[in-house]
Order: structure tokens, then sequence, then C-alpha cells
């Protein structure tokens, strides 16, 4: 009967920590009690062992140019009316307008196969869909899924947004981009998407498009449940490569992401519970991970955290930051696990990254990283900033909160600074942040830097340049 009573009262120990904020949440109950629990509930969904390959049901077109958007996205609704199954895309470069995934559908992409999306904008409808952190109607992304149960994307081929200079990449409204006076860019639609959230203009009014010069984002599933992208090489998005949004049960497992395009994300589950990140590759023009729940009013309106996120065995290059959190987290954020990942680029500037400001609100705790090795970086190992994006305009009456935020075992052999952290000069918004048995090596400056107020900023055996830190 002991032997029983007591596993019982360290389950439930564990359920009440998952379930409050608490800052006696040490790094060990958490990877001991809450780490097997929160990765017990995410389960890759399963699919109808039946397969709808392309070519049974269609032809290869010799025309140039020909578009296999309406056979692929028919092949797709059959699938999933008939129960759910693979639908098989062959080895070779299919051109395509934007693909819509329904439920019970796995979209397999064989060995060679290569999804290649067309630069067309008649060829996207509007959509409902986030960009940035707001709620609109826009293009419709290459990828979409909405409201769905059960989806897959899945093989060992290629999703190849066809962005470059010259289409896409342009409509940022940066010149090195490829941007020039006349082109219809972000430069127009950006502004006004971000006075609407500002102002309150219900969702339905806020429609994009045509004019507007937003991009789309590579992979957007939203509001589904059971999502699962496993082994694809995605490469050359528009924007964000993949994005889930108000998504339960998301599993991206061992793809390779490649995007050196303007705020090109590698994956950014955005409002989503229960998400595992693992064996991947990022090679990024922005943050290879990063953590998001809405943009200011939006976000706190839905009051939707992402929680329960899981990144393992994943590796690093170029990107503003490794793992990150923000900088639209509006909805708040609550327990990350990351551990044994590689990071290693001269440019990739952070390695762990909380990026806020008083525009936003919101919570961000428990996060808990270890045995993560860094060859290089260029700023910090570690950056928490609370004045992120000081030009940004919007009601400055919502200070964020960080707080728990544990590194062990982390070793990095080049940066700028070991830690850097940027708080209010007013208010102390950070508290509990913990640095354990690390060593920082190569480091510029020879130490840290912490700007305005925090609490509990504790060093516990770092060494930076082979020096201990007290």
């Amino acid at each position: 009967m002991k032997r029983l009573f007591l596993p019982l009262i360290a389950l439930c120990m564990a359920f009440t920590a998952m379930g409050e904020s608490q800052t006696r949440l040490t790094p060990q109950v958490a990877w001991d009690s809450i780490y097997p629990l929160v990765q017990a509930q995410i389960k890759a969904p399963e699919f109808r062992n039946k397969d709808y390959r392309l070519l049974d049901y269609g032809k290869k077109s010799s025309t140039p140019g020909f578009l296999y958007t309406e056979m692929i996205n028919t092949l797709i609704d059959r699938c999933s009316r008939e129960g759910g199954g693979r639908v098989i895309i062959p080895a070779g470069t299919w051109l395509t307008g934007p693909i819509t995934l329904k439920s019970n559908v796995n979209l397999h992409l064989e060995e060679g196969a290569t999804l290649l999306f067309t630069s067309d904008l008649k060829e996207y409808p509007i959509v409902r869909t986030r960009w940035e952190g707001v709620d609109c109607y826009n293009y419709q992304p290459m990828i979409y899924a909405y409201e769905q149960t059960n989806i897959g994307i899945t093989g060992k081929g290629t999703i190849d947004g066809g962005a470059s200079r010259e289409n896409w990449w342009a409509m940022c409204g940066a010149p090195r981009f490829g941007y020039k006076e006349g082109i219809i860019s972000q430069r127009i639609g950006r502004p006004i998407l971000l006075e609407w959230n500002e102002k309150e203009v219900p969702v339905e009014k806020r429609v994009l498009g045509d004019g507007y010069g937003m991009r789309v984002q590579l992979v957007n599933p939203m509001m589904c449940t059971n999502v699962l992208i496993e082994g694809v090489t995605l490469l050359r998005s528009p924007f964000w490569v993949i994005h889930p949004v108000l998504c339960e049960n998301l599993t991206v497992r061992g793809v390779h992401v490649q995007n050196d395009g303007p705020n090109g994300d590698g994956c950014d589950p955005e409002s989503c519970k229960n998400v595992l990140i693992e064996g991947c590759f990022f090679d990024t023009g922005d943050d290879c991970i990063a953590i998001k729940s809405g943009r200011n009013r939006d976000g706190r309106r839905w009051n939707r955290p992402t929680e329960n996120v899981i990144v393992r065995n994943c590796r690093m290059q170029n990107g503003h930051g490794g793992v990150v959190v923000g900088s639209e987290i509006s909805g708040g954020f609550k327990k990350l696990f990351v551990e044994d990942c590689i990071m290693d680029s001269p440019d990739l500037d952070r390695v762990i990254r909380i990026k806020t400001n008083s525009c936003r609100g919101g919570v961000i705790e428990d996060i808990f990283v270890r045995n993560v090795k860094v060859g290089q970086c260029n700023e910090a190992v570690l950056k928490i900033n609370l004045v992120y994006d000081k030009k940004e305009i919007c009601q400055r009456d919502f200070p964020p909160t960080v707080q728990n935020v544990f590194l062990q075992n982390v070793t990095c052999n080049e940066s700028k600074y070991g830690v850097k952290i940027e708080g209010f000069e007013d208010i102390c918004n950070i508290h509990n942040i913990v640095v354990e048995n690390c060593s920082f090596n190569g480091v510029v400056t020879g130490g840290n830097s912490i700007e305005g107020l925090t609490e509990g900023v504790k060093f516990i055996n770092l060494k930076i340049n082979g020096k201990l830190v007290k």
C-alpha cells in the first residue's frame, strides 16, 4: 500500500504544479514530474491505411506552367470524405497554388517530390488567418487548414514556397530584399492592420489581399487538433514557414527548414497547447523557433497562452534566435522544455531569447533549458528584453512579466555577452532567473549585462571565460 501511495502523491503534486504559477517549481520537479506529463499528452495522429496516389486520379500535364492545385485539392477532399488516409505526391516537381488540408488526411511527399508554389496572387483566395499575431483575412497560406482534426504533412519530399527577391520577398518593403518604389508591399498593409487591432475593428472587417502587399505563410493550420509535420524539407517561404495558430496536440519532427528571406521564422506555434518540436534543423532569416500568443489587443482578447512546449534534439544554424518567446506574446506563455540541442553560427544572434514590451502584457513563465551546446552566437546566450521595439505605436499600459527561467548545463564557445537582460527602469517584472552549471567561453565583453529592475537573478556555478561569476 505504501508503494502505491507515494507515487500517487507525486502525481497529484505534479498536476497541481502544472495548473499553478509558483516560484517553488524547481527544475528538478519540472523535469522529473511535469515534463513526462506534458510529453504523454502529445501524440501524433494516426491515419487510415489507405493511399490515394495523385497519378491514379489524374494525368501529368505537358503544358508549361500547368497548376496542379485543383487535382491535389480534389483528391484531398475525396480522401477526407471517404474516411482519410495518405494523399501521395510522387517524385517530380508539381507547380501548384494553395493547398487546403482536410480532416484525417496525411499529405505525403515521396522522396524526390517537390511541391512548388506559384507567386501569382490571383491563385490565392482570401481566408481567415493571423499575421504577426493579429487576426485578419488575407491571401490563403500555401498549405492551410481551418478547424480540421487529424492532419499530416509527411515524407522525404520538399515544400518549396518559390519566394525570391523577384516576387514575395520584395513585398516586405526592404530594398535589400528587392523592394523598389511602386511595388505593392506590407508598407501599405501592415500599419493598417496594426491600427485595426489597436482600434478593435471587428475581425470580419479586417480584409486584406489585393492592394495591401501582405505575404503568406508556407504552412498555417488554424484551430486544428492533432497535427503532424514530419520529415519534409521546407524552402523559400514568403513569410513565416510553419505557423500553427490555436492548435492542440502538434508534432513537428525531423523537418529541415532553410529560409533566408525576410521574417523567415522557422516554426512559430501561436496560442497552441501541447507541442513537440524534435530532431529538426533550422537555418532561417529570422528566429528559428518563435513561440507566440497574439499581439496586443487581439492577444489579450483571446487570452490563449501557448503552453506545454517541448523542443529537443534540434540543430539551429543562422537566425535571430534559437528558441524564442515573443514578441507577439500578449496571451502569455507557460512551460517550455528545451534540451539536447546544438546551435552554432556567427549569424545566430541569441540562443534563448525572450522579447516583449509594454504594448503586450501577459505572463511568460516556467522555462527550463538544459544540455544545450553552442559553438558561437553573435550577442548573448540568454537574452530577456522587456523593451523590445521601442518605436511601436500602441497603448503602453500593459507591462509584461517574465518569471521562472532556468538554464542548466549550457555551454558556449563564443558570444558578446553571457546573459543580457533589459528590464523596466520603474517596475520590477523580471523574477527568478537562474543560470546554473553553465560555461560561457570567448565572451567578448567578459561578462553579463543587466539593465533595469530585476529580482532573484542568480548565477550558480556559472563560469565566464573560465572564471566563476559571483
